[in-house]
């Protein structure tokens, strides 16, 4: 009975890692990538940190009663440390750092009273703070709790004024004092840090959104991310779809790509699903559909149109010979992309009609073909967008009557393929070039970036750069602005 158990327990786990959708975008951050992110982090926690603000203290010690109100903190010397927690997320530690304060002290000692600034010094700061990383329910990456812990070794005081040495005695009293009310204050500072700022620049990554009038894209974490000493790998969805039909999607059936590289800062991998996903929206939503006539018809191309297709016309009506033609394309299946480790490629089979346009009246179909073409394309980044230049490489056309109509449209091949370089290719690629925003946010970039292709997928190193700083990035996303540059 125990063995069968254990069986069906392997069975079911292997069924359910079968059926499990695989990403059709994933990214690693590796340790180098967290290595940049030091410097930002810590500026962001001393900002966060100076912000501290305390209540007015009062109180008495046998003769002395004593009142200490703005408290400012006026430098940190923090040294501190980010990397990764396995299994859990991100820590950040301050080790043996401190804190230089100043605030007023009003001092009642016998018949004599005094006022004046005191400098204080908070020594052996030490803060360990781990943020937990999950995948909220809407696929979005969140901070979901911290854990935090504070301490200060001691504190020292330097008053001023005229009962300066006076008061050093009772300096160790309130100095206590301070030092506890500072230490109650770290955390829920970091705290607030991490789960409403810090959270609020995570929303700024795009989840569900629009790419355009035609298709959005969902970038929805499948999971929660893998945490190890080295990296946080994250997998999401990676999915077009259409606007008007959000339901409508394609299954993904791509291979699951492979990450193994650390040497780089970030990497991005996408698999072929990532693009079909795009070309069938995009064909779901009726943009593969060109019309080719008048002004945007090549002169020779439509002489050697009128050439080829006389006979046909003079049968028709021979009043037609004088009309302008038109090439109609229509994708009648959506496209389908190919990655290897030669490089990427896009098949589309297209329908094309021959019509002659005489005015007011329908237009006359002359002919009905089949084109076959194969673009090589070719993936690059710039910022965070992802773009796709595209270039012709197969092209081949045939009848839909007959094999002898086919034999007769060999002397088409070469024009029409030189008419969709010059005047179709160079409107796709206009078009691609905007390029698409990666899951990433704002403020930050890929720069000095390298793709490489894998069968199925492809895989883009780079190194990362903040354009602006967290606080910055934050304060515009909580004033309601948006990064224009993506």
């Amino acid at each position: 009975m125990g063995l069968l158990q254990v069986s069906v327990i392997f069975l079911l786990s292997f069924i359910t890692m079968t059926l499990a959708e695989p990403p059709g975008c994933k990214i690693r951050i590796t340790d180098r990538g967290l290595e940049m992110l030091k410097a930002e982090t810590k500026r962001f926690v001393e900002e966060e940190l100076s912000n501290i603000t305390m209540p007015e203290m009062r109180g008495e010690e046998g003769r002395f009663q004593y009142t200490i109100k703005d408290v400012k903190i006026t430098e940190l010397n923090l040294t501190s440390d980010l990397r990764f927690q396995p299994d859990v997320g991100l820590l950040f530690e301050v080790q043996n750092s401190s804190i230089t304060l100043n605030f007023q002290r009003r001092i009642l000692y016998w018949l004599f009273y005094d006022e004046g600034a005191i400098n204080a010094s908070a020594e052996g700061v030490d803060i360990f703070t781990v943020l937990h990383l999950n995948k909220d329910k809407e696929g979005r990456l969140k901070i979901s709790n911290v854990d935090c812990n504070a301490s200060i070794a001691k504190m020292r005081a330097r008053f001023s004024g005229t009962l300066g040495r006076v008061y050093d005695f009772i300096g160790a009293f309130l100095t206590t004092g301070m030092r506890f009310v500072l230490n109650k204050q770290i955390c829920p500072a970091l705290n607030h840090a991490a789960l409403v700022l810090v959270n609020q620049l995570l929303e700024t990554i795009p989840v569900r959104a629009e790419v355009d009038n035609y298709v959005g894209i969902d970038y929805s974490l499948l999971n929660d991310p893998v945490v190890t000493e080295t990296s946080l790998d994250m997998d999401f969805r990676g999915m077009f779809y259409d606007l008007k039909n959000e339901n409508e999607t394609l299954v993904n059936y791509a291979v699951n790509p492979i990450v193994r590289e650390y040497d780089r800062m970030i990497y991005l991998a996408l698999s072929e699903f990532f693009f079909d996903s795009g070309l069938f929206s995009y064909f779901k939503g009726g943009l593969f559909q060109m019309q080719i006539a008048n002004e945007r018809m090549p002169k020779d191309l439509e002489m050697l149109l009128r050439t080829t297709y006389l006979g046909t016309i003079m049968m028709l009506n021979p009043a037609l010979i004088e009309h302008p033609l038109s090439l109609e394309l229509e994708v009648t299946s959506p496209p389908r992309s190919t990655i290897k480790t030669s490089g990427a490629s896009v098949a589309v089979k297209c329908n094309v009609k021959v019509l002659v346009l005489p005015p007011g009246k329908p237009a006359v179909q002359l002919s009905s073909m089949t084109m076959e073409g194969k673009f090589n394309a070719k993936v690059s980044m710039k910022g965070k967008r992802l773009a796709i230049h595209l270039d012709l490489r197969r092209f081949k056309i045939f009848s839909n009557q007959s094999a002898l109509e086919s034999l007769a449209l060999i002397p088409l091949q070469g024009p029409l393929k030189t008419m969709l370089q010059i005047s179709v290719v160079p409107l796709i690629n206009n078009y691609t070039k905007r390029g698409v925003q990666i899951p990433l946010p704002d403020g930050l970039d890929f720069i000095e970036e390298v793709v490489e292709y894998h069968n199925g997928y492809i895989i883009v190193g780079a190194n990362l750069h903040f354009r602006t700083g967290l606080r910055e990035i934050i304060e515009r996303k909580l004033s309601g602005e948006t990064d224009n540059s993506i």
